[in-house]
């Protein structure tokens, strides 16, 4: 062999390759990456309400709702002067509902910001422990 061929030779880096243990570890490792983003995910979109500074021992208002009422009526009775859709969303989220139908004779909370509005009773008067 001369020397050109031997540093050609010499500068060729092995592949790697993995035994059958090592492809089950890269394997459970990329699984358990995608269960983590999964659940970072499902954390970031979950429903659930987390309490703020201001919410924290505060005494939501609560409508009862009425045969063959809706949400976007709630939200126009309860306050006229706003967009109904921008309302119906934040009770929504408040009171962590599935969709805009809610039944008759359920309690429904409204934001913080109508506790005090004529014809909202307070969760004592409607007996909810919070």
């Amino acid at each position: 062999m001369t020397t050109q061929t031997m540093t050609t030779h010499s500068m060729v880096q092995p592949r790697l390759r993995l035994t059958k243990r090592g492809r089950a570890v890269v394997s459970t490792l990329g699984v358990a990456l995608v269960l983590v983003l999964i659940g970072v995910a499902a954390l970031v979109a979950s429903p659930q309400a987390i309490a703020s500074d201001e919410t924290v021992g505060a005494d939501f208002g609560y409508v009862i709702v009425q045969p063959g009422a809706s949400l976007w009526q709630i939200a126009n009775e309860v306050d006229p002067s706003v967009d109904p859709r921008d309302l119906v969303a934040e009770i929504v989220r408040l009171n962590q509902l599935q969709g805009s139908d809610v039944q008759a004779g359920q309690p429904i909370a409204l934001p913080l910001r109508y506790a005090e509005v004529s014809g909202v009773l307070s969760a004592g008067e409607l007996g909810i422990d919070v």
